[in-house]
Protein backbone atom coordinates (compact mmCIF):
# COMPACT_ATOMS: atom_id res chain seq x y z
CA UNK A 1 0.00 0.00 0.00
CA UNK A 2 1.41 3.18 -1.06
CA UNK A 3 -0.22 6.03 0.92
CA UNK A 4 1.78 9.19 -0.07
CA UNK A 5 0.01 11.74 0.02
CA UNK A 6 -3.07 10.85 2.19
CA UNK A 7 -3.59 12.27 5.81
CA UNK A 8 -4.65 9.78 8.68
CA UNK A 9 -5.55 10.82 12.17
CA UNK A 10 -4.70 8.43 14.90
CA UNK A 11 -6.14 9.19 18.75
CA UNK A 12 -4.72 7.97 21.35
CA UNK A 13 -1.12 7.82 19.21
CA UNK A 14 1.51 8.87 22.43
CA UNK A 15 1.45 4.94 23.23
CA UNK A 16 0.46 1.49 22.59
CA UNK A 17 -2.15 0.62 20.24
CA UNK A 18 -2.63 4.33 18.48
CA UNK A 19 1.27 4.80 18.56
CA UNK A 20 1.82 1.39 16.59
CA UNK A 21 -1.20 2.49 14.02
CA UNK A 22 0.90 6.15 13.18
CA UNK A 23 4.00 4.23 12.72
CA UNK A 24 2.22 1.58 10.22
CA UNK A 25 0.73 4.66 8.30
CA UNK A 26 4.24 6.56 8.29
CA UNK A 27 6.02 3.67 6.81
CA UNK A 28 3.41 3.23 4.04
CA UNK A 29 3.58 7.35 3.26
CA UNK A 30 0.70 8.33 4.74
CA UNK A 31 1.24 11.55 7.11
CA UNK A 32 -0.15 11.60 10.40
CA UNK A 33 -1.40 13.54 13.05
CA UNK A 34 -1.37 12.27 16.68
CA UNK A 35 -4.19 13.23 19.07
CA UNK A 36 -3.17 12.43 22.87
CA UNK A 37 -3.29 14.19 26.16
CA UNK A 38 0.15 12.70 26.72
CA UNK A 39 2.46 15.98 25.14
CA UNK A 40 5.79 13.56 26.12
CA UNK A 41 4.39 10.50 24.81
CA UNK A 42 3.49 12.01 21.71
CA UNK A 43 7.21 13.86 21.53
CA UNK A 44 8.33 9.79 21.65
CA UNK A 45 6.11 8.93 18.92
CA UNK A 46 6.98 11.64 16.92
CA UNK A 47 10.70 11.27 17.59
CA UNK A 48 9.85 7.92 16.53
CA UNK A 49 8.35 8.24 12.89
CA UNK A 50 10.05 12.13 12.12
CA UNK A 51 8.61 14.45 10.11
CA UNK A 52 5.67 12.63 8.63
CA UNK A 53 3.84 12.89 12.39
CA UNK A 54 1.98 15.79 13.81
CA UNK A 55 1.90 15.92 17.29
CA UNK A 56 -1.25 17.31 19.02
CA UNK A 57 -1.89 17.58 22.33
CA UNK A 58 -5.35 17.66 23.65
CA UNK A 59 -8.35 15.91 25.59
CA UNK A 60 -10.64 14.12 23.06
CA UNK A 61 -13.66 14.62 25.16
CA UNK A 62 -13.17 18.82 24.55
CA UNK A 63 -15.04 19.02 21.21
CA UNK A 64 -13.89 22.53 20.45
CA UNK A 65 -10.31 21.29 20.68
CA UNK A 66 -11.13 18.92 18.54
CA UNK A 67 -12.50 20.69 16.00
CA UNK A 68 -9.94 23.40 16.12
CA UNK A 69 -6.84 20.74 15.48
CA UNK A 70 -8.87 18.30 12.82
CA UNK A 71 -11.38 20.74 11.33
CA UNK A 72 -8.75 22.68 10.23
CA UNK A 73 -6.76 20.11 8.08
CA UNK A 74 -6.55 20.56 4.79
CA UNK A 75 -6.91 16.20 4.19
CA UNK A 76 -8.39 13.17 5.78
CA UNK A 77 -8.34 9.73 4.55
CA UNK A 78 -8.50 7.18 8.29
CA UNK A 79 -9.78 8.27 11.37
CA UNK A 80 -8.76 5.83 14.11
CA UNK A 81 -9.86 6.46 17.26
CA UNK A 82 -7.94 4.54 20.18
CA UNK A 83 -7.68 7.33 22.75
CA UNK A 84 -9.18 5.37 25.87
CA UNK A 85 -9.47 6.20 29.84
CA UNK A 86 -8.85 2.89 31.67
CA UNK A 87 -10.87 3.66 34.51
CA UNK A 88 -12.69 0.29 36.19
CA UNK A 89 -15.08 1.06 38.41
CA UNK A 90 -18.21 -1.41 40.14
CA UNK A 91 -20.21 -0.70 42.51
CA UNK A 92 -18.02 2.08 43.97
CA UNK A 93 -18.51 4.20 40.57
CA UNK A 94 -19.05 7.97 40.84
CA UNK A 95 -20.85 10.46 39.39
CA UNK A 96 -17.41 12.08 38.58
CA UNK A 97 -16.30 8.64 36.72
CA UNK A 98 -19.01 8.14 34.46
CA UNK A 99 -18.58 11.98 33.33
CA UNK A 100 -15.21 11.35 32.81
CA UNK A 101 -14.76 7.59 31.13
CA UNK A 102 -18.08 8.50 28.64
CA UNK A 103 -16.79 11.84 27.45
CA UNK A 104 -13.18 9.85 26.67
CA UNK A 105 -14.03 7.14 25.46
CA UNK A 106 -17.51 7.37 23.84
CA UNK A 107 -17.85 11.37 23.10
CA UNK A 108 -14.24 11.52 22.50
CA UNK A 109 -14.96 9.16 19.15
CA UNK A 110 -18.28 11.12 18.67
CA UNK A 111 -15.94 14.21 18.70
CA UNK A 112 -13.39 13.18 16.64
CA UNK A 113 -15.52 12.06 13.89
CA UNK A 114 -18.02 14.98 13.54
CA UNK A 115 -15.21 16.99 13.20
CA UNK A 116 -13.60 15.09 10.47
CA UNK A 117 -16.39 14.32 8.40
CA UNK A 118 -16.32 17.06 5.53
CA UNK A 119 -12.98 16.08 4.74
CA UNK A 120 -13.53 12.12 4.99
CA UNK A 121 -16.40 12.59 2.61
CA UNK A 122 -13.81 14.63 0.29
CA UNK A 123 -11.54 12.07 -0.10
CA UNK A 124 -14.01 9.17 -1.32
CA UNK A 125 -12.87 6.82 0.27
CA UNK A 126 -12.74 7.74 4.07
CA UNK A 127 -12.37 5.05 6.32
CA UNK A 128 -12.80 5.32 10.45
CA UNK A 129 -11.34 2.37 13.00
CA UNK A 130 -12.65 2.18 16.60
CA UNK A 131 -10.70 0.44 19.02
CA UNK A 132 -13.46 -1.60 21.38
CA UNK A 133 -11.93 -4.54 23.53
CA UNK A 134 -13.13 -8.15 24.01
CA UNK A 135 -14.38 -6.42 27.68
CA UNK A 136 -17.21 -5.35 25.20
CA UNK A 137 -18.60 -8.78 24.77
CA UNK A 138 -17.43 -9.75 28.60
CA UNK A 139 -18.63 -9.73 32.12
CA UNK A 140 -15.65 -9.04 34.44
CA UNK A 141 -15.43 -7.89 38.21
CA UNK A 142 -15.46 -4.47 38.91
CA UNK A 143 -15.63 -3.13 35.24
CA UNK A 144 -18.81 -1.30 35.16
CA UNK A 145 -17.49 1.50 33.21
CA UNK A 146 -14.80 0.18 31.43
CA UNK A 147 -16.68 -2.56 29.92
CA UNK A 148 -19.58 -0.31 29.26
CA UNK A 149 -18.38 2.18 27.79
CA UNK A 150 -16.17 -0.65 25.36
CA UNK A 151 -19.55 -2.08 24.47
CA UNK A 152 -21.36 1.33 23.25
CA UNK A 153 -17.90 1.76 20.96
CA UNK A 154 -19.21 -1.46 19.25
CA UNK A 155 -22.63 0.00 18.86
CA UNK A 156 -21.92 3.76 17.80
CA UNK A 157 -19.44 1.93 15.59
CA UNK A 158 -22.49 0.37 13.36
CA UNK A 159 -24.78 3.38 13.89
CA UNK A 160 -21.74 5.63 12.43
CA UNK A 161 -21.21 2.90 9.48
CA UNK A 162 -24.66 3.47 8.42
CA UNK A 163 -24.99 7.20 8.56
CA UNK A 164 -21.80 7.39 6.84
CA UNK A 165 -22.21 5.31 3.95
CA UNK A 166 -23.57 7.75 2.28
CA UNK A 167 -20.80 9.66 2.00
CA UNK A 168 -18.85 6.78 1.16
CA UNK A 169 -17.29 6.40 4.43
CA UNK A 170 -16.38 2.90 5.65
CA UNK A 171 -16.00 2.70 9.83
CA UNK A 172 -15.46 -0.42 11.49
CA UNK A 173 -13.89 -1.58 14.97
CA UNK A 174 -11.34 -3.91 16.15
CA UNK A 175 -11.72 -5.69 19.65
CA UNK A 176 -8.67 -6.20 20.86
CA UNK A 177 -7.70 -8.85 23.24
CA UNK A 178 -5.12 -8.86 25.89
CA UNK A 179 -1.83 -7.05 24.51
CA UNK A 180 0.80 -6.05 26.04
CA UNK A 181 0.36 -2.09 26.15
CA UNK A 182 1.71 0.07 28.87
CA UNK A 183 -1.24 -0.10 30.94
CA UNK A 184 -1.28 -3.92 30.88
CA UNK A 185 2.72 -3.82 31.32
CA UNK A 186 1.88 -1.44 34.49
CA UNK A 187 -0.29 -4.29 35.88
CA UNK A 188 2.00 -6.55 35.20
CA UNK A 189 4.92 -4.38 37.38
CA UNK A 190 6.62 -4.63 34.25
CA UNK A 191 7.43 -8.59 34.42
CA UNK A 192 6.13 -10.16 30.94
CA UNK A 193 7.72 -13.18 31.94
CA UNK A 194 5.70 -14.18 35.05
CA UNK A 195 2.29 -12.59 33.45
CA UNK A 196 2.63 -13.61 29.92
CA UNK A 197 1.60 -17.13 31.16
CA UNK A 198 -1.28 -16.22 32.77
CA UNK A 199 -2.77 -13.99 30.61
CA UNK A 200 -2.00 -16.25 27.95
CA UNK A 201 -4.37 -18.86 29.17
CA UNK A 202 -7.18 -16.37 28.25
CA UNK A 203 -6.12 -17.02 24.49
CA UNK A 204 -6.41 -19.77 22.03
CA UNK A 205 -2.86 -18.76 20.54
CA UNK A 206 -1.34 -19.19 24.73
CA UNK A 207 0.07 -15.76 24.52
CA UNK A 208 -0.51 -11.60 24.54
CA UNK A 209 -0.87 -9.69 21.62
CA UNK A 210 1.37 -7.11 20.37
CA UNK A 211 0.21 -3.52 19.98
CA UNK A 212 1.69 -3.54 16.19
CA UNK A 213 -0.80 -7.15 15.72
CA UNK A 214 -3.68 -4.47 16.34
CA UNK A 215 -2.13 -2.24 14.44
CA UNK A 216 -1.93 -4.22 11.42
CA UNK A 217 -5.67 -4.97 11.00
CA UNK A 218 -6.29 -1.20 11.55
CA UNK A 219 -4.18 -0.57 8.62
CA UNK A 220 -6.33 -3.81 6.60
CA UNK A 221 -9.50 -1.83 7.97
CA UNK A 222 -8.14 1.23 6.28
CA UNK A 223 -6.91 -0.35 2.83
CA UNK A 224 -8.36 -0.59 -0.51
CA UNK A 225 -8.22 -4.54 0.75
CA UNK A 226 -11.18 -3.73 3.01
CA UNK A 227 -13.27 -1.66 0.55
CA UNK A 228 -16.31 -3.76 1.32
CA UNK A 229 -15.82 -4.28 4.72
CA UNK A 230 -18.31 -1.51 6.87
CA UNK A 231 -19.85 -1.81 10.43
CA UNK A 232 -18.02 -4.81 10.97
CA UNK A 233 -16.31 -5.93 14.40
CA UNK A 234 -12.77 -7.84 14.21
CA UNK A 235 -11.32 -9.52 16.77
CA UNK A 236 -8.08 -9.26 17.20
CA UNK A 237 -7.81 -11.68 20.29
CA UNK A 238 -5.89 -14.93 19.69
CA UNK A 239 -9.12 -16.59 19.92
CA UNK A 240 -10.41 -15.24 23.29
CA UNK A 241 -13.90 -14.56 22.43
CA UNK A 242 -14.29 -17.98 20.87
CA UNK A 243 -13.12 -19.98 23.75
CA UNK A 244 -15.89 -21.82 25.83
CA UNK A 245 -15.61 -22.42 29.38
CA UNK A 246 -12.87 -25.19 29.21
CA UNK A 247 -10.69 -22.79 28.18
CA UNK A 248 -7.92 -24.56 26.58
CA UNK A 249 -9.52 -27.64 27.02
CA UNK A 250 -5.67 -28.85 29.51
CA UNK A 251 -7.26 -28.77 32.57
CA UNK A 252 -7.16 -32.35 33.88
CA UNK A 253 -11.14 -32.23 34.64
CA UNK A 254 -11.96 -31.94 31.10
CA UNK A 255 -9.16 -33.09 29.25
CA UNK A 256 -9.47 -37.42 31.08
CA UNK A 257 -13.69 -36.93 29.73
CA UNK A 258 -14.87 -39.59 27.71
CA UNK A 259 -15.53 -37.55 24.87
CA UNK A 260 -13.15 -39.60 22.66
CA UNK A 261 -14.47 -42.72 23.53
CA UNK A 262 -18.26 -41.70 22.72
CA UNK A 263 -16.73 -40.71 18.82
Amino acid sequence: MDWTDRVGVVTGAASGIGAATARRFAARGMRVVGLDLDAAGLAATHEAIGAAFTPVALDVSDGAAVRAAVGGLARIDAVVNCAVNFLAKGIDVTQDDWDRVLRVNVQGISNVVQAAHPLLAASGHGAVVNVASVSAHAAQPSRWTYNTTKGAIVTLTKCMALDLSADRIRVNVVSPGWIWTPEVAKAAGGDREKWEPVWGRFHMLRRLGEADEVAAAITFLCSADASFITGAELPVDGGYLAMGPEGLGDDSSFAGTDAREER
